[in-house]
């Protein structure tokens, strides 16, 4: 599925964003940068622990904030670490997600990047209900635009059949709202 919020191409797709072909995908982090779980782990164990090691150099980062590493092994170029979460294995909110998706946009718009690839922030490990954090995504993209002009693409990539289904909803009824 495919839509325009403002000038940003956004793109929901089924896949694995360690597979992600772009300027940087997004790992929704811990506020201490440990890559243990989830797709922050996914992402350790696919690019490599020079990911984790330099982001541990950056720790703590605040939910609002963001900071950007090598990619290892990926094919993507950068990953942006926002964390969503002040400790590892926390539960989250809407709101945190709201904050920590403005923090990797800005960052991304920042070093020039064109494309990113987010999952569902906050969603897997942080117990946040997929649909609310697809539209909190989606919120704030829409909100930030107008200091996002470099960007031109937003993947967000869904694990599996039934979380790509609630993507698809979230963003018929973002576009609604």
């Amino acid at each position: 599925m495919e839509l325009r919020v403002g000038h940003v191409r956004v793109l929901i797709k089924e896949g694995d964003i360690t597979e992600e072909d772009v300027d940087a995908i997004v790992n929704p982090a811990n506020s201490l940068m440990v890559m243990g779980g989830g797709v922050a782990g996914a992402i350790k164990r696919k690019g490599g622990d020079v990911i984790e090691r330099e982001a541990l150099r950056h720790a703590p980062v605040s939910v609002g904030e963001a900071v950007a590493t090598t990619a290892g092994r990926l094919k993507a170029r950068h990953v942006i670490h926002a964390p969503t979460m002040e400790r590892p294995a926390m539960r989250t909110t809407a709101e945190k997600v709201r904050r920590a998706t403005k923090a990797a946009l800005l960052l991304a718009a920042r070093m020039g990047l064109r494309s990113v690839a987010l999952p569902a922030m906050g969603a897997g490990v942080g117990g946040l209900p997929v649909r609310d954090s697809v539209r909190a995504m989606l919120s704030a993209l829409r909100d930030n635009l107008d200091r996002l002009s470099g960007l031109q693409e937003v993947r967000l990539v869904a694990w599996g059949r039934d979380a790509y289904r609630e993507f698809v909803e979230a963003a018929k009824e973002f576009g609604e709202g």
